[in-house]
């Protein structure tokens, strides 16, 4: 897995606050569904493991967002409305995590993938 690098987010006013474990992040992903393509984030190419995660603080700020087929939760902060991550039903705790609330990177430097997610 190479050396791993510590991250640290947080949602815009702060209540929500991450920490995780990952080998650099050089991409991102970008989807065009219809929720995606709204709120425009830059995502992790993977989802993290709990086991990744240093921690996560202020789960109870957040609000989920499901849509269609209700198969992704979308995870908001109920007091800055900033999206940090996104899970699935199937695997709570396994995060896509929004490189714009990653402190330490410039996620439009990053290589960026595109999901054709209108597809599925």
């Amino acid at each position: 897995m190479g050396d791993l690098k510590t991250y640290t987010g947080r949602c815009h006013c702060g209540v929500v606050r991450f920490g995780f474990n990952c080998p650099e992040i050089t991409e991102g992903r970008r989807c065009n569904c219809s929720i995606c393509i709204r709120k425009g984030a830059i995502m992790s190419v993977p989802y993290f493991s709990p086991g990744q995660f240093n921690y996560v603080e202020g789960l109870d700020a957040l609000t989920n967002y499901q849509w269609g087929d209700k198969d992704v939760n979308h995870w908001f902060c109920k007091h800055c409305g900033i999206y940090p991550f996104h899970d699935g039903p199937d695997r709570p705790g396994h995060y896509r995590v929004n490189l714009g609330c990653v402190n330490e990177l410039d996620p439009l430097a990053l290589n960026i993938d595109l999901i054709d997610g209108q597809s599925y």
